[in-house]
């Protein structure tokens, strides 16, 4: 049973959500030819004042990029 687990800052659309669940569930499907009730897809929303890299969370590095 395949397990793909997505992780992503949060901000896109239910209907972008499903859209990128739908075409990793078809791109697993296509390349490992299992079937599709075996495959599970998880989609982790994280908002961006929990996301960091160089010290610098992505709502942080977003405000100054607004400020310049």
């Amino acid at each position: 049973m395949p397990l793909v687990e997505i992780t992503m800052t949060e901000g896109r659309t239910a209907e972008q959500v499903r859209a990128v669940l739908c075409e990793v569930h078809d791109a697993v499907e296509h390349a490992l030819g299992v079937p599709a009730q075996s495959i599970r897809v998880l989609l982790r929303e994280i908002p961006e004042t929990n996301w960091q890299a160089g010290r610098v969370t992505l709502a942080e590095k977003k405000a100054a990029e607004k400020n310049t």
